[in-house]
Order: C-alpha cells, then structure tokens, then sequence
C-alpha cells in the first residue's frame, strides 16, 4: 500500500537549522521520493518503508535535540504526481 506524508519537524530551540538539514538529507538518501517546500516536507512510497524510515529518523531527531514537535498528516495513496485541475 502506498502512502503520503506531510510533516514539519519544528525543535523547540534557537539551534534547530542543523538537526532539520540532517532529518532531510536521511529521508531524501533513503530512496523514498521526497518534495520539501518551506513549510513541510512531504514523503511518499510503500508504507512499511516509510514507516520504518520514519521512525528511525525521528528517533533520531528526538534525541539530538532538548524539544521537538512533529507534525504529521498521512493518507492512503501516493499523491507525489498530483497537479492540481482547477
């Protein structure tokens, strides 16, 4: 089953750049296709992949820094080709 994810990483301290960079760079080096914009990255493949990547580097990430919030939107279907029709 394939999945969309959209989620924002936001560290609760001055410091944040450098652990943001870091989470991007692992998901766009895990082979999952990976869009990023200023507000949000969005990720999409098979779900247990994603998943499993997903947990990984936010455990990561939860752990280099004090504070962090993930938010975190997912739906069923690979939505990376959508072009909007209107």
């Amino acid at each position: 089953m394939d999945i969309s994810v959209e989620l924002t990483l936001s560290p609760l301290q001055d410091d944040y750049e450098k652990e943001i960079i870091r989470f991007i760079t692992a998901l766009r080096a895990s082979g999952l296709t990976v869009l990023e914009n200023p507000m949000s990255t969005q990720v999409y493949g098979e779900y247990d992949h994603v998943m499993e990547v997903l947990a990984a580097e936010m455990r990561k990430s939860l752990s280099a820094v004090g504070q962090a919030v993930f938010f975190i939107k997912m739906v069923k279907t690979d939505r990376s080709r959508y072009e909007p029709h209107f």
